[in-house]
C-alpha cells in the first residue's frame, strides 16, 4: 500500500492515516509554503487517536480512492492530532463553535493559503445523509468556489476571523469575596441531575472540576446537599458502565443519562482527575468504597497506561477489531462457561442477562446491593464479595487474551503530570508507596526526556521528544512538582517548580487581559495567539497558572506570583459565578484565596498514627508538607514557609494561616483546635 507523508511522523494518530490514498502532510512549512506556492486552499482535518468518529469519515472519504484522487488535485492536504497542537484545534474549534453552534471531532476545515478559515464543520458522511451534505459533493463545490468566487472566499475567511479575534475578550475585573462563590455553587447545583448524578442529560461527562468545587462549597457553607449530590454522583459512575468493572478505569463518558453504556475509550487525564474525586470522597466519608474505585483505577493506569521508561500513554480506543466496545462486553452464556457454579451471584451483582443490556451483549454494572445479593445466595457478605472478586480476577485473565483497543502510546507532560497529582493523592490517603513511586519516576522522565535548555517539550514517542510546551504543560508539571514535594520536600522539585513559573511568567503572560497565552512568545505564530479560559474536559491553563501561582507565593513569599494569581482570578470571578459550569477548576482556587490558605508543615513523621490523621482529613485549602529529616529541613531554611522552623526529636505541627502561625503542636486535639 502507497505511503504518504504522515509515515514520518510520530503520533498515533497521524501514523493512522499514513497509508491512506490522500496525500496528506502533517502541519509544517512545506505544506503551509505548498499552499501558498500553488495558490491551493487547504483543507485541515483534526482528530485523534480513539476518537470513533474520526476512524469512520476516514474509512468512508479518506480511504476512497475517487475522493482522494479529487482531494489530491485540488487541495493541500493536512492531518492535525489535537493532542499534539492544542493551539491549532483551540483556534479551529473556535470557528466550528462561531459557525455551527457546536464542535467536536473529527474536525474538518477548509482553509485559504495564508491559513483563514472559509467552510468549517465536524463529520461529514462521504454521500448527502444525516441531513449533512456528503464530504464529496462539499469539497467540489468549495474548489469550484475558490477557482471562480474567490473574492467571496476572502469575505468570508475575513468575517471569520474577525469574529475569533472577538473571542479573545477584555478582562472585566471582580472583587474576590465569597459571594462569588455562593452563586456558583447555586447556579451549579441547579444544573446537577438528581436521579443520577452529574450535570445535564445524555452525554455525560465525569466533569471532575465541577464535583470538586462542590466538596469545597459544602465545607464552607456547612449545607451537606452539596455534599450528598457529589458523591451521589461518584456512586452512581462507579456502579455504572462508565467505570470498568473488572479492570478498572473509567471511560470518557456515557451516552445516556445513568452512565450505563459508555464511549468505550480511556483517556489518561479522565482517569487522573476522576482518581483524586474518589480520593477526597474518602478523606469526606472514610468509606471504603470511594478508596476502592481510587485504587482499582490507580492500579489499572500503573498496570496497562505506564511506559517501561516511566511515563503514561495518553489514551485506549473505543473500538477493538473495528467494533466498539467489543473488547470490554460479554454474553452471560460466556461468563457461565468461564465462571461455573459462581456465575449466577456474579450475574445477579453485576446485571448480565440472557438478552443483555446493550445490543445483545453485556456492559457489567451494578444495581444491587452486596448484602441482597448474599442474602439471595444464603451466603455472609464477605463471602459473595470473596466471590465477586475472584470471578472478577477470571474474566479480566480471559479479556487480557482478547484483541485490545489500539493504543495512543504518545506521552503528554500535561496529562502527565495531571497523572502524577492522582498519584500523589492516592499515595497521600493509602500509604501506597507504588503511587508515590510511580509519580516521582513520572517526574524523572519528564526531567530527562522533555526538558530541554530550561524548557518544556509538550510530546514524547519514540525516543524523541518535540513541539514547544504549551500553557497546561507548565501550570500542569508545576503543580504536579509541587505535589510530590509536598510529601517528599527534596529542594530539586521546589527549584525547578519556581524557575518553571518565572518561565510562565516571562514568555505567556498578557498583562493587557490579565491572563496568560495558550502558547510562549517565541512560539509558531498563528492566524491568533489563543487562550484557554475554560474548565472543561480538562482544567484551564489560566485556572491551573493561578493555583500554582497562589502555591509558589505561599512557598516563596514572591508578591509577583500572588499579584498574577490574583489578576487571573478577579478577570474571570464573574464569569465563573454566572458560568460555574466552565469554571469549575478556577472556583476550586478562588476558594482557597478566599478562605485562606492553611500552611501545615510536619515536622518529623515518626508519629504515623499523627500524621496519617491529618494527611487523609479533607482539608481542601491546605497545603500540606511532610518532613521526614533535618537534612530535607536544612535545604529548605532559606525558603519563608520554613524559616524559624527546627528539627524535633517528636513529631510536631507548625499551622500557619493570614500569616500567623501556631507554637508548634504535638497532639490531634492540638491541631484540631486550630483547624
Amino acid at each position: 500500500m502507497a505511503e504518504n507523508n504522515l509515515i514520518h511522523e510520530s503520533s498515533p494518530y497521524l501514523l493512522q492515516h499514513a497509508h491512506n490514498p490522500v496525500e496528506w502532510y502533517g502541519w509544517n512549512e512545506t505544506a503551509l509554503k505548498k499552499a501558498k506556492d500553488e495558490n491551493k486552499p487547504i483543507f485541515l482535518s483534526i482528530g485523534y487517536s480513539s476518537c470513533h468518529w474520526c476512524h469512520v469519515m476516514a474509512h468512508e472519504s479518506f480511504e476512497n480512492e475517487d475522493i482522494a484522487k479529487f482531494m489530491n488535485e485540488n487541495f493541500v492536504n493536512i492531518k492535525v492530532d489535537r493532542e499534539e497542537r492544542p493551539d491549532i484545534d483551540d483556534i479551529y474549534q473556535k470557528v466550528c463553535q462561531i459557525a455551527t453552534g457546536q464542535g467536536g471531532w473529527p474536525l474538518s476545515i477548509f482553509l485559504t493559503p495564508d491559513q483563514k478559515p472559509f467552510y468549517v464543520g465536524t463529520y461529514f458522511p462521504v454521500l448527502d445523509s444525516y441531513g449533512r451534505p456528503g464530504f464529496g459533493s462539499i469539497c467540489r463545490q468549495l474548489s469550484q468556489a475558490w477557482k471562480e468566487k474567490p473574492k467571496d472566499i476572502e469575505k468570508s475567511a475575513e468575517k471569520f476571523l474577525d469574529a475569533l479575534q472577538k473571542t479573545e475578550t477584555t478582562a472585566v475585573h471582580t472583587k474576590l469575596e465569597r459571594s462569588i462563590l455562593d452563586e456558583a455553587a447555586m447556579n451549579l447545583f441547579q444544573i446537577g441531575d438528581p436521579t443520577y448524578g452529574g450535570f445535564g442529560s445524555a452525554p455525560k461527562f465525569p466533569n471532575a472540576a465541577n464535583i470538586s468545587f462542590l466538596f469545597r462549597y459544602a465545607k464552607l457553607s456547612g449545607l451537606s446537599k452539596f455534599n450528598e449530590f457529589s458523591l451521589k454522583t461518584l456512586k452512581k459512575m462507579a456502579k455504572g458502565g462508565i467505570f470498568d468493572q473488572i479492570g478498572g478505569g473509567f471511560s470518557r463518558y456515557s451516552t445516556d443519562a445513568k452512565w450505563l453504556v459508555p464511549h468505550f475509550e480511556k483517556m489518561l487525564y479522565d482517569n487522573a482527575l476522576v482518581s483524586v474525586n474518589y480520593a477526597e470522597a474518602y478523606q469526606i466519608t472514610k468509606d471504603p468504597f470511594y478508596l476502592d474505585v481510587m485504587k482499582k483505577t490507580l492500579d489499572f493506569v500503573l498496570r496497562e497506561m505506564t511506559s517501561p521508561e516511566g511515563g503514561f500513554y495518553s489514551a485506549y480506543d473505543a473500538d477493538s477489531e473495528g467494533v466498539e466496545g467489543k473488547f470490554y462486553v460479554w454474553k452471560k452464556s460466556e461468563i457461565k462457561e468461564i465462571l461455573g457454579n459462581d456465575a449466577d451471584l456474579f450475574c445477579l451483582y453485576f446485571d448480565v442477562t440472557d438478552g443483555g443490556n446493550w445490543e445483545g451483549n453485556n456492559i457489567l454494572c451494578n444495581n444491587l446491593n452486596l448484602s441482597t445479593v448474599a442474602f439471595n445466595f444464603g451466603v455472609t457478605e464477605q463471602k459473595a464479595q470473596e466471590i465477586i472478586n475472584s470471578c472478577s480476577e477470571k474474566l479480566l485473565k480471559v479479556r487480557s487474551t482478547r484483541i485490545p483497543p489500539g493504543l495512543d502510546d504518545k506521552i503528554l507532560v500535561s496529562w502527565n503530570s495531571l497523572m502524577i497529582t492522582a498519584f500523589a493523592k492516592g499515595y497521600r490517603v493509602t500509604n501506597d508507596t507504588r503511587y508515590l513511586d510511580a509519580a516521582k519516576n513520572c517526574i524523572s522522565f519528564i526531567e530527562n526526556n522533555l526538558f530541554e535548555n530550561d524548557k518544556l517539550l509538550r510530546t514524547y514517542k519514540n525516543g524523541s521528544a518535540k513541539i514547544d510546551g504549551y500553557l497546561e504543560d507548565y501550570s500542569y508539571f508545576v503543580n504536579a512538582l509541587l505535589d510530590v514535594f509536598e510529601i517528599e520536600p527534596e529542594k530539586k522539585y521546589l527549584d525547578l517548580a519556581l524557575k518553571l513559573g518565572v518561565h510562565l511568567v516571562d514568555h505567556f503572560w498578557d498583562s493587557d487581559t490579565s491572563s496568560f497565552f495558550m502558547t510562549s512568545d517565541n512560539h509558531e505564530k498563528l492566524i491568533i495567539r489563543p487562550k484557554s479560559n475554560y474548565d472543561l474536559s480538562l482544567p484551564s491553563g489560566n485556572s491551573v497558572s493561578a493555583f500554582v501561582m497562589l502555591r509558589l507565593f505561599h512557598l516563596s513569599q514572591k508578591q509577583n506570583f500572588l499579584e498574577i494569581s490574583t489578576k487571573i482570578m478577579e478577570s474571570q470571578a464573574q464569569m465563573a459565578a454566572e458560568n460555574p459550569f466552565g469554571f469549575g477548576y478556577l472556583l476550586n482556587t478562588i476558594f482557597n484565596y478566599v478562605q485562606k490558605p492553611l500552611e501545615i508543615t510536619i515536622v518529623n513523621t515518626e508519629n504515623y498514627e499523627l500524621c496519617h490523621s491529618i494527611v487523609t482529613d479533607y482539608l481542601p485549602n491546605s497545603f500540606i508538607v511532610t518532613i521526614q529529616n533535618s537534612t530535607q529541613l536544612d535545604g529548605l531554611s532559606d525558603f519563608p514557609f520554613f524559616a524559624g522552623k527546627t528539627f524535633e526529636d517528636k513529631t510536631t505541627i507548625f499551622v500557619c494561616k493570614d500569616f500567623s502561625c501556631s507554637l508548634p503542636l504535638h497532639t490531634l486535639d492540638e491541631i484540631n483546635s486550630h483547624l
